[in-house]
């Protein structure tokens, strides 16, 4: 069964951290590229950051970049987002994704999200 599951999660005032974790089982974690997203009540979906399946590489929204970093350890099956310097436009559900393309597939997996709420 597959399974990603997010936690740390909570509110944190405006200007603070917040570090985010996504657990993963159920499947090879190191052949996977990994992403975080977040959705706003009323807006779309968003990717906030896609860290390779060897975490060589990672890419990141521009209202993100310079604030926001995405890691991940193979060995513990687990993708991280440290948030820093929060605002509350960053209030929203964050979702953990397990991405793997291959000449004849793709996979897309996800979990079941953590709210993050930035207010004072």
């Amino acid at each position: 069964q597959v399974q990603l599951v997010e936690s740390g999660g909570g509110l944190v005032q405006p200007g603070g951290s917040l570090r985010l974790s996504c657990a993963a089982s159920g499947f090879t974690f190191s052949s996977y590229a990994m992403s975080w997203y977040r959705q706003a009540p009323g807006k779309e979906r968003e990717l906030v950051a896609t860290i390779t399946s060897t975490g060589g590489s990672t890419n990141y929204a521009d209202s993100m970049k310079g604030r926001f970093t995405i890691s991940r350890d193979n060995a513990k099956n687990t993708v991280y987002l440290q948030m820093n310097s929060l605002k509350p436009e960053d209030t929203a559900v964050y979702y953990c994704n397990a991405r793997r393309r291959s000449l004849t597939y793709e996979n897309d997996y996800w979990g079941q999200g953590t709210q993050v709420t930035v207010s004072s």
